[in-house]
């Protein structure tokens, strides 16, 4: 990166690389020591500002998956703080409506903005489009404490057929308990980030979603998880299935410990 003009020097490249806005061939770098071929196009993000952390992770997979936003109108599931919500609006969605189960976390910023319609102590599977005003071009979900599997139903009743789904999927919450505390929460296994996945595809393949794209996030959970973004959808449209081998290549390029 200092060698290409990306970064004054190794401690300003390896900033970049923690803040999970250095793309390699279009995927996150996920450590300073990342080998890159001489032709191979490195990238550093825009610095944008976001009212939580979780804008940094969903921008970094917007821009790896190619998946655009500007005039649609989104769901945000597990709305937080509005870090999702926010990047979501400074890509250009025309409206989003930020759902969470818990109350008072959302910036006031994004509270205020008329595009923005907060649904507050709503469990997402007690939601029906109508009530939303139809369903939606584009869903967002960053949730914890439960499985996607368990909320899959109705994350598809909400999508438009020629919509996406883009979940963060946080492995800790998709494998067995046992599995998950064994690390006091944080997997780093390769093996079970597999699992966390396969999960997840499964669980969303029964409501007719296939893997459209993936991507590792480029900035790791709060207790340093491996997170993964992948974006689901209805088969056709143009729209072209993820080849197979793509779970293995993306647990491959997250790295982890096969010994854990």
């Amino acid at each position: 990166m200092v060698r290409r003009g990306l970064a004054v020097d190794a401690v300003a490249a390896a900033s970049l690389v923690a803040a999970g806005r250095v793309l390699v061939g279009g995927a996150p770098a996920l450590t300073p020591k990342r080998l890159t071929d001489d032709g191979e196009p490195v990238r550093v993000l825009e610095l944008r500002a976001f009212v939580g952390r979780g804008g940094d992770k969903l921008d970094g997979a917007l821009v790896a998956l190619a998946l655009a936003v500007n005039g649609r109108r989104v769901l945000d599931v597990g709305s937080s703080t509005g870090g999702f919500t926010d990047c979501l609006l400074q890509r250009g969605a025309d409206a989003v409506v930020a759902i969470d189960v818990g109350t008072h976390q959302l910036s006031q910023s994004l509270r205020d903005d008329e595009r923005v319609t907060v649904l507050e102590q709503t469990d997402i599977r007690s939601v029906q489009a109508d009530s939303l005003g139809g369903r939606f071009g584009l869903v967002t979900v960053d949730v914890s404490f439960i499985s996607l599997g368990a909320i899959m139903r109705a994350l598809a009743g909400l999508m438009k057929p020629d919509g996406d789904l883009l979940v963060l999927v946080k492995p800790q919450f998709e494998v067995a308990r046992s599995d998950a505390s064994r690390g006091r929460g944080v997997i780093r296994s390769p093996k079970l980030w597999t699992e966390a996945l396969e999960s997840v595809v499964e669980a969303a393949g029964e409501h007719g979603l296939t893997p459209l794209g993936a991507t590792v996030s480029g900035v790791r959970g709060a207790k340093g998880n491996t997170e993964f973004f992948v974006r689901l959808g209805l088969p056709g449209n143009a729209r072209t299935a993820s080849p197979s081998g793509w779970m293995k290549d993306l647990v491959e390029s997250a790295g982890g410990d096969e010994n854990e």
